[in-house]
């Protein structure tokens, strides 16, 4: 059995054959019928808020032939008092996969360890894997088009991450960088610097710690084949917007930051955004900005994850 939790889950190869299944299904929707969680019934736990994550996730269930099952931490026993293990227990007995949000990525990781069903990260406050696995088949199938390498064509590019170099989405951009063979390099504050436990991570992963951290956004995004922001104040932070608003604010991805990456350049953000913070409307409204695609590619991205996953 095995979960995806974090991006080094899956080789590169199996990777490859992930990015290949996401592409079929986004040729194939609304053309065949998919069977694959035929007779399954998937949940998901959310303990915080969703929209591209639980309806993707919610959709692609269907989609696959499968039920998907939505539990609020607060509607079950996990919300009174049961433990982390024997909720996994017992819902390993009823459901085929378990899909969580959660803030503690060792709670993800506790709920893996006791349960017999595979568990998909659907975002913790360490890690956003299945965001990382769209954001990078996203710009895959711009790089190689219709018919060419995806894993071929990210080795090698340059990702300029600008804002909290500290929190879950920097720090899957790290793992994921060190996977698909691209450069890293992330520009915030020096106070939102990636910390030690994702250093600690590749490490244990054997990955060299291989990416750039600045406090020069301009450095940063200097010739990068993508820029990437992501909102100021995660969830969990909302209550120290104001000050990380002074702190970041020369990290904000404008018109004249973005020009200093290549001509050809994309523009990404996990969404939701919010204009004239992280990033200018102008540069949400460039004809490079693909962040519509990186939301519909979650839905495809996250079927073939399951689709790997799922016992037959």
């Amino acid at each position: 059995m095995k979960h995806f939790l974090q991006e080094t889950d899956f080789t590169p190869q199996e990777l490859g054959g992930i990015f290949a299944q996401a592409r079929k299904f986004k040729q194939a929707r609304g053309k065949a019928t998919s069977t694959e969680l035929a007779g399954q019934t998937w949940a998901l736990i959310f303990a915080r808020s969703s929209t591209r994550t639980r309806v993707s996730f919610e959709v692609g269930i269907h989609e696959l032939g499968g039920q998907p099952l939505f539990l609020n931490p607060n509607d079950i026993q996990l919300g009174r008092g049961e433990s982390i293990e024997d909720t996994a227990r017992v819902l390993s007995r009823f459901v085929h996969g378990l899909i969580i949000r959660i803030p503690d990525q060792r709670d993800l990781e506790r709920m893996a360890n006791a349960g017999t069903v595979p568990v998909i990260n659907a975002m913790t406050d360490f890690l956003h894997p299945c965001q990382i696995l769209a954001d990078v088949f996203t710009a895959a199938e711009r790089w190689a088009g219709p018919d060419g390498d995806l894993l071929g064509a990210l080795r090698g590019r340059k990702v300029a991450f600008l804002g909290d170099a500290a929190f879950n989405v920097a720090n899957s951009w790290i793992l994921g960088a060190s996977v698909f063979g691209m450069k890293l390099v992330l520009a915030g504050p020096k106070e939102h610097a990636p910390g030690p436990e994702i250093r600690a991570l590749l490490e244990a992963k054997g990955r060299a710690v291989d990416f750039e951290f600045t406090s020069d956004p301009f450095a940063a995004a200097a010739g990068a084949d993508l820029v990437y922001t992501d909102v100021w104040a995660s969830m969990g932070h909302e209550k120290e917007i104001a000050a990380r608003q002074a702190r970041m604010r020369p990290y904000a991805v404008t018109a004249k930051l973005f020009a200093t990456a290549k001509a050809d350049a994309l523009f990404m953000h996990c969404l939701p955004a919010h204009p004239g913070e992280e990033v200018e409307q102008a540069v949400l409204d460039n004809p490079r900005s693909v962040i519509f695609d990186e939301a519909e590619n979650r839905l495809h991205v996250q079927k073939a994850i399951m689709t790997a996953l799922a016992r037959k």
